[in-house]
């Protein structure tokens, strides 16, 4: 028994309108159209799978497909009552790209196809027109040229240009029928002189050769560029058909015409009919904006019959694909036909708007509005943005690692920020090479951040996301110079106060200010998350440390907080003094007094911060980081002893020699002016705190501090610092509890790798809890549980689910665990040319990886509820924001995400997909 011959090539009238991974969108929408009874012009489809054979044979046909498309252009013959190649009454057709997603413009298109000097007579025969015949036989050459042969557009440009310039034209429309075949006979020249072969006269041979030159477009860079930047997949979309279709002409006189149009407004939603036309042109004028087209609405008057039909036909459309449509039409002889249709591209905040107002019309239901708005489009919506319309040329380029958009005055360093922002309240932009924990209070009084180092997750990048502040990261052609206050660009020099605008949606840096548009955060969007919400299985937190914070991600419906980093708390600049006591302090006696002062601060931070939230859970990480990180670096103190040392022997009594030198004289390391170290004994004291820093900077140095003394850890080793914390979150429960606040404050580990750790601070909780309860007359109500960043954590999680309550993975950490990557370093040095090698497909601090991350993951939640069925699981890494990522989180049945406050609306819209998408499957 022999195979059925495979077939490639299907009609418009028979083909299978939906399915667009072998017709493409273009041709499958073809189908649809003719066999709802609208009007378009006969054709045929050869499918995306010639496509494939044909690059895969090394650019031949398959086997039969001509044989079929000839079957087919009798057809057409049969039905236009016309002949391909006929010199008295020619079958002229147009050869045109279509992927299974729409790529506009990326893939090739040849318009009057089959014309050559017999059936160029047989036109002006047929239509009386001499004019028209020409200039479609010029366009044809031109396209043909091109497209199929390879030649460059300056080769047609130059001499057309010549002719217009001669006959003082502007517009093709001004050329007389001469001046156009004089045109289509240099461009006959052009063609032989550059490929050494006169045009090709036979239309089966230039058939032949258009349908070669579109399926090769879909590997063309463009094309190839196109999809790895929107990041379509050969799952999504896998060759390109080719669509034959009958040529209707839009420019053979005035009652004649072209256009483009959507079915309702693709900036704004609006429902209003939207789109541009121009009168005797074809297609390719309005797209190459050749003519200044008409606003559709002129049609009205121009041309009144067909507006109502445009009118009907814009109906027919939305009803039948429920879906804003993007079409073409052309008008020939005062009929309508329709070339194309397919699902307008429009911003989010026109999805948004749209996807509401087509529920209330009862196109679609709400789970379809849903599934309409991809989650991280949303950005748009949530971000100040670039004005669109600003003319701008980026300065240099980094990572997108926050989005948004700002301008402001470059500063160098925190201190600065800080001391700027106290005198002027102008916005301000921090350029740094990198950024440290001891920087948090200059992010603070800034409008974005800078870095020439770092990825998108470098502290940089998660600090600003954290704050919804934008931030461009790693931009490596920025050469920072803090001590002289000034950064190079190439041969830009940008000095301390000079203005610049980022855009961390886009990774581009500006010199200069360019306007942004604010983000709104409209009606339409909160009752869409409104639904989403209603679908959903996850819940979404936010990862948030100031009350500041919380405030905004209730704003963006988080549903508590997943992550409240303490450190942060630390960080403050009022605060770091105290820490930094705490840190250089020789004896419990004096560490302890240092951690009494912090108490009540940190108390009063977890009142408000629960207040803030209520009744929502607030879950508390305790102290993270290696200690050292609040400290200066031993570079830093070096300098700073050398410039005191320096400036003791040059003090002459209380009189300071002329100088413009600014120290580090207290002990955190704040920007102290030469005027305030006049007393030498002040200098003596500030020489003795710098010398004790230093001290301890050095006997903390760890080889890789990342691994090392932290976490948990930490909290075993110095169990005063974490006696502190606890008591600060079960006194703040407490008081809240008593002013009638409902509270769900959630105390959790860090750094966990063994159930030992986790006892031995829990057996600090117990204590801590009698005494408070004691104390406060108030059982504090609280959960406790572990961060699952350890991948022996992971491993032994039936062990620890018998001592907490709760399991939160932060995937940062378990992600450089598992793949033993450094993050920043990897992301830095290898991992971009790991995803374009393909050695990975996604950058894992980005996209959780399933296979190796993910597969830790879901042994830990099958060990952790196999001995509490029940318990409350989620993640609070950098991959609680990731729409993937969050998919990936739902399969595997945890509870919650959290991400930073910007991103929680992405997450609920995420967090419902996950769950549509589950049911459908």
């Amino acid at each position: 028994m022999t195979d059925p011959v495979k077939q490639y090539v299907y009609s418009f009238a028979k083909g299978d309108g939906h399915n667009k991974m072998l017709l493409g969108g273009k041709g499958a929408n073809l189908c649809e159209m003719t066999q709802i009874g609208l009007n378009v012009p006969p054709g045929f489809t050869i499918t995306t799978e010639a496509c494939l054979a044909y690059l895969e044979s090394g650019n031949t046909l398959p086997d039969g497909v001509m044989k079929e498309v000839r079957e087919q252009m009798t057809t057409l013959e049969k039905l236009t009552g016309k002949g391909f190649g006929d010199a008295h009454n020619p079958l002229l057709v147009s050869v045109r790209s279509g992927s299974a997603i729409s790529m506009p413009g990326m893939m090739d298109t040849i318009l009057n196809l089959g014309m050559n000097s017999d059936t160029l007579q047989g036109e002006i025969e047929q239509t009386g027109d001499e004019r028209f015949a020409y200039d479609a036989y010029r366009r044809f050459i031109q396209l043909f040229g091109k497209v199929a042969l390879g030649i460059a557009d300056e080769h047609f440009d130059e001499p057309f240009e010549s002719i217009k310039k001669r006959e003082g034209v502007k517009e093709d429309v001004g050329l007389s029928a001469d001046n156009l075949k004089e045109i289509s006979e240099v461009f006959l020249e052009v063609v032989h002189g550059q490929t050494g072969r006169p045009f090709p006269e036979n239309p089966y041979e230039q058939l032949d050769l258009a349908i070669k030159a579109v399926l090769g477009s879909w590997s063309g860079k463009r094309a190839v560029d196109y999809r790895r930047e929107f990041g379509i997949t050969p799952d999504m979309a896998n060759g390109t058909a080719v669509n034959i279709c009958t040529m209707v002409f839009g420019n053979r006189g005035n009652d004649c015409a072209t256009g483009v149009a959507f079915t309702r407004n693709p900036g704004t939603g609006e429902n209003i009919f939207y789109g541009e036309y121009l009168v005797n042109a074809q297609g390719e004028d309005v797209v190459a904006g050749i003519r200044t087209p008409k606003p559709i609405a002129q049609m009205r008057e121009e041309m009144p019959d067909i507006y109502r039909q445009l009118e009907e036909l814009r109906s027919k459309l939305e009803t039948h694909y429920t879906e804003i449509q993007d079409f073409e039409f052309t008008i020939e002889k005062g009929i309508l036909y329709c070339l194309q249709t397919r699902n307008g591209k429009m911003n989010t905040q026109a999805m948004v708007r749209t996807s509401v107002e087509l529920v209330a019309e009862g196109l679609i239901n709400k789970e379809q509005a849903l599934l309409r708005i991809a989650p991280e489009s949303l950005e748009q919506m949530l971000f100040p943005r670039l004005d669109p319309r600003a003319d701008v040329t980026p300065l240099a380029t980094g990572l997108p690692a926050s989005p948004g958009a700002a301008c402001g005055h470059v500063v160098f360093d925190a201190d600065r920020a800080v001391a700027q922002k106290s005198v002027n309240s102008r916005p301000l932009i921090l350029l740094r090479e990198e950024t440290k924990p001891e920087d948090i209070h200059g992010f603070f009084v800034s409008e974005a951040i800078l870095t020439s180092r770092g990825g998108k997750t470098s502290h940089a990048a998660v600090v600003a996301r954290g704050m919804g502040k934008p931030c461009v990261a790693g931009a490596d052609g920025i050469e920072v110079d803090v001590a002289a206050r000034r950064a190079h660009i190439g041969d830009v020099v940008i000095k301390e106060g000079d203005i610049i605008t980022i855009d961390g949606t886009s990774g581009n840096v500006y010199l200069g200010a360019v306007p942004t548009v604010e983000a709104e955060f409209s009606e339409e969007l909160k009752t869409l998350l409104g639904w989403a919400d209603e679908r959903a299985g996850l819940k979404v937190m936010a990862n948030a440390d100031i009350p500041e914070d919380a405030e905004r991600a209730l704003r963006y419906g988080a549903m508590g907080i997943g992550l409240c980093r303490t450190e942060r708390m630390f960080n403050a600049a009022e605060r770091l003094p105290i820490v930094l006591e705490m840190i250089v302090s020789d004896t419990l006696e004096q560490r302890q007094a240092a951690l009494d002062k912090l108490l009540p601060i940190q108390r009063q931070d977890f009142i408000e911060l629960f207040t803030t939230m209520a009744p929502n859970p607030v879950t508390v990480r305790l102290l993270d980081p290696p200690i050292h990180e609040f400290l200066p670096s031993e570079n830093q103190l070096l300098d700073d002893l050398i410039q005191l040392k320096h400036l003791k022997d040059t003090m002459r009594g209380s009189e300071v020699l002329s100088a413009t030198l600014s120290l580090l004289s207290n002990i955190n390391g704040k920007i102290a002016p030469i005027q305030q170290l006049a007393d030498s004994s002040l200098v003596d004291e500030a020489i003795e705190k710098k010398e004790a820093i230093l001290k301890k900077v050095r006997s903390l140095f760890e080889v890789n501090p990342m691994l090392g003394h932290r976490g948990v850890r930490l909290g075993i080793t110095f169990p005063e610092i974490y006696a502190m914390q606890i008591r600060a979150v079960l006194e703040a429960a407490c008081a809240c509890q008593k002013a009638g606040v409902e509270v769900h404050p959630e105390i959790m580990i860090p750094q966990v790798c063994t159930s030992e750790e986790l006892k031995s601070i829990k057996v600090h909780v117990e204590a801590i809890r009698k005494e408070v309860e004691l104390s406060e007359g108030v059982a504090p109500i609280f959960r406790f549980g572990t961060m699952m960043e350890v991948v022996r954590a992971c491993m032994r999680a039936d062990e620890l689910a018998q001592e907490a309550d709760f399991f939160s993975f932060g995937t940062n950490d378990l992600t450089q665990a598992t793949f033993s990557f450094s993050r920043e370093d990897a992301e830095n040095k290898f991992l971009p040319m790991y995803n374009e090698a393909g050695i990975l497909q996604d950058n894992p601090f980005e996209v959780l990886d399933a296979n190796g991350v993910g597969k830790l993951m879901k042994l830990a939640v099958g060990w952790g509820r196999g001995v509490k069925p029940d318990m409350k699981i989620g993640i609070c890494g950098e991959h609680g924001g990731h729409p993937a990522s969050i998919r990936f989180c739902h399969k595997i049945g945890l509870s919650y995400v959290s991400c930073s406050g910007p991103r929680v609306p992405i997450a609920r819209l995420a967090a419902a997909h996950a769950a549509l998408l589950e049911s459908t499957q």
